[in-house]
């Protein structure tokens, strides 16, 4: 990949190609879009690697402190050595980053591949960024106006250590770009700006913003300005965001603030206080960091431990986000400060001038690399024939309720059962004559006599646990969802062709003898030939906010942890699987843990399906129904309960009591792990379903319809060299 680079030594700045990052723990590994340049910073570094030795001695008076101090205690030689082997490193620049999402390290799970999101990283096509300072970008931000959030959120923390309040006056000194974000952001916060600088161009845009301007370069005397401006009271703060070697901003500041008054150093600037111009007003000065706390904070920056926000309510990602939420609502404007979009490979454009530039803001543009849509190609596994022993990893409501008296009506061997805390499980042991209880579920992993784990647990453990267990050669059944996030996908299908076991998921549905019913009526495996459309739907009901189902990061939100029910339930009425799918949920802006929405499919034989998954309707109404539509036929099934049929010339009604396939479903799944056999649900399947339901969030926030790639497979006992990964490549660390 490439990268810009500065030269301290010679003053060359250079795009050069260097290996791309790998993605670690805690890491965002990102493919850039666009990134900003810092022209007041980056101009530093340029010139400053620009000039001799003497000029960068005298603009770092306490470095040559140190280098003398060096030559007293270790000689002249090596220090001299020293200096140059520092000024040969060459220095990354930029901190303005946005792109998309390539790859997620351990312990991220709130963030996706292909997400658009902005960072500090450097100017590179791919930087590995600390979760920390990364932020998902609203679809309603382009991709220049996202590479505005970490300079914007500079301008807001000086904001925020301010404190203006609703009418206050406040002078921003120096309208480069932060100056002019900060003077925006001032204005959106209900106070009078009044914008100080001596170059035209800059006042022009912030007259554009509505701020009042002065120009010192012209006559115009700051003090006197601003204390007529102000009815002889001075202003109510100060922020200045300019740089200069002198002492005099910061004396101009004091002299031009109220008593009492705050004032904020954004920038750089001479720090020879004048204790009388701060004494005789009781002035409050304060130094602004960089984008926010957390900023040069190991434990929150690299670590990823968060401050808690009732007692730190603005961190440096905090502060992100309200920069791009300000851009989402159209609040802030900063298209009329984007003075040019150069490629990466131009970059001497703007660097090669950067000393004579008077470009407010300067955007890299980066290569787009579009990924393969290839499909995927999986070699499929069967069950070898075995003794049928089952370990149970999850001991809750549904394993209690359902899926221990399921597995023990299909006369399963339950041999162990593992549960965090040691007492539900030992209580679902003694009930259901389970021979072990353990809290360690490595137990079940490493015994030889166990052939099937049964993964019943929160949804965000069912990944990793997945993993785990094929990794140790056991066969897997797992509740749905199969995972939560894009990312968890791959390295299920890597270590399921790996170890060459199966996976099932918990799609109880299709076992119904309901639906086996449907399936044959609609002509057995022949239904595929047919294209059909089919609408289910469920009147889910609603649970309180509070539960972990709706939080993203655990239970993934309703419609992931359940609509891939239907998803499955259709694929396999169909006999066939999803090609495209698009979500429109309920609300002006609903998340990605809404439970009020209808999901459209489209299947790869042309036939449709819809999935309304509702949580505000009625309890009094039945809670499931499925409908299909096909040959001027129509079924209709009632809770899993009643099926009807019309136009079929043998078939009318079915009645039973509720089935949901249950039972039936692991009195298949024992007998086939004892004789040997096909898989009761085709990986491809398992795994379209699963795309598609991930696909669906894509589509709720992107407002689009999404495609699903269909993967290829091939037999059993197929030999599939270099098997590729659903999804584009990821990285994905283990812990």
């Amino acid at each position: 990949m490439k990268q810009l680079v500065q030269n301290l030594k010679n003053g060359q700045t250079i795009l050069e190609e260097v290996p791309a990052p790998q993605v670690r723990r805690g890491q965002v590994l990102i493919r850039t879009r666009r990134s900003l340049v810092s022209l007041g910073t980056e101009r530093m570094l340029v010139e400053f690697g620009r000039a001799s030795l003497i000029a960068k001695a005298r603009r770092q008076p306490d470095k040559v402190k140190q280098v003398l101090d060096k030559i007293r205690t270790d000689g002249l030689i090596p220090t001299l050595e020293a200096v140059f082997r520092k000024l040969e490193q060459p220095l990354p620049l930029g901190y303005c980053n946005m792109g998309e999402v390539l790859a997620v390290g351990e312990g991220i799970t709130d963030l996706a591949i292909g997400d658009r999101v902005a960072s500090n990283g450097p100017h590179a096509e791919v930087v590995s960024v600390p979760r920390s300072l990364v932020v998902r970008v609203p679809d309603g931000v382009s991709d220049d106006e996202a590479a505005f959030t970490v300079i914007g959120a500079i301008g807001l923390q000086g904001i925020r250590l301010l404190n203006p309040t609703l009418g206050e006056t406040v002078v921003v000194v120096g309208l480069g770009l932060i100056g002019l974000l900060t003077a925006d952001l001032l204005r959106l916060n209900g106070c009078r700006v009044i914008g100080l600088d001596i170059d035209e161009q800059k006042l022009a845009l912030a007259r554009q913003k509505g701020i009042l301007t002065l120009n010192p370069a012209v006559g115009t005397d700051p003090v006197t300005a601003v204390t007529a401006l102000t009815n002889a009271i001075g202003a109510d703060g100060v922020i200045i965001t300019a740089s200069a070697d002198t002492d005099d901003l910061i004396s101009q500041a004091a002299r031009m603030s109220r008593k009492r008054g705050r004032i904020v150093l954004v920038g750089v600037v001479g720090l020879n206080l004048s204790r009388a111009e701060f004494y005789e007003k009781e002035l409050t000065f304060q130094v602004s960091c960089s984008y926010g706390p957390g900023r040069y904070d190991e434990v929150y920056e690299q670590q990823g431990h968060d401050y808690p926000l009732p007692f730190v309510r603005w961190t440096e990602n905090r502060n992100f986000q309200t920069i791009l939420y300000l851009l989402s609502t159209g609040q802030l404007d900063v298209k009329p400060f984007i003075s040019e979009v150069v490629p990466l490979a131009e970059y001497q454009t703007i660097y090669g001038q950067i000393s004579r530039s008077r470009a407010i803001a300067s955007l890299l543009r980066y290569p787009v690399e579009e990924p393969v849509q290839s499909a995927v190609t999986l070699r499929e596994t069967r069950y070898e024939g075995a003794k049928g022993v089952v370990g149970i990893i999850g001991a809750g409501n549904f394993a209690g309720a359902t899926l221990l008296p399921a597995l023990q009506a299909a006369g399963a061997h339950l041999k162990t059962i593992a549960s965090a805390g040691g007492l539900t499980g030992t209580l679902l042991a003694r009930k259901h004559n389970i021979a072990v209880s353990t809290t360690d579920y490595r137990e079940i992993l490493t015994d030889p006599d166990i052939d099937l784990v049964v993964i019943t647990t929160r949804h965000n453990l069912h990944a990793r646990l997945t993993v785990d267990a094929l990794r140790a050669g056991k066969h897997v059944f797992v509740e749905k969802p199969l995972c939560l996030f894009a990312n968890e996908l791959p390295p299920i299908i890597e270590a399921q062709q790996a170890s060459g076991k199966t996976v099932l998921v918990g799609f109880n549905r299709r076992f119904s003898p309901h639906v086996q019913r449907m399936k044959a009526l609609l002509g057995g495996d022949r239904a595929g030939e047919v294209p059909m459309n089919i609408v289910a739907t469920m009147n889910a009901g609603a649970i309180p906010a509070g539960s972990w189902v709706h939080d993203r990061a655990v239970g993934g939100g309703r419609l992931l942890g359940e609509a891939c029910h239907y998803i499955d339930l259709i694929t396999y009425l169909t006999g066939s699987r999803v090609v495209a799918v698009c979500l429109n949920a309920m609300g002006q802006q609903p998340s990605e843990t809404t439970d009020s929405a209808s999901l459209l499919l489209r299947y790869e034989n042309g036939a449709t399906g819809v999935v309304n998954y509702f949580a505000n309707g009625s309890k009094a109404y039945a809670k499931e129904r499925l409908e299909v539509y096909a040959q001027e036929r129509t079924l209709v099934l009632d809770n899993f309960r009643t099926l009807r049929g019309y136009g079929f010339a043998n078939f009318s009604r079915l009645r039973t009591g509720q089935d949901k396939g249950h039972t039936e479903q692991f009195r298949r799944l024992v007998a086939q792990i004892r004789r040997g056999g096909e898989p009761l649900i085709p990986l491809a399947d398992l795994i379209n379903t699963t795309q598609a339901t991930l696909a669906a969030l894509d589509s709720l926030r992107e407002g689009r319809w999404v495609e699903v790639r269909v993967s290829r497979v091939e037999p059993a006992g197929t030999p599939v060299a270099g098997t590729p990964v659903a999804g584009n490549p990821v990285s994905h660390e283990q812990g």
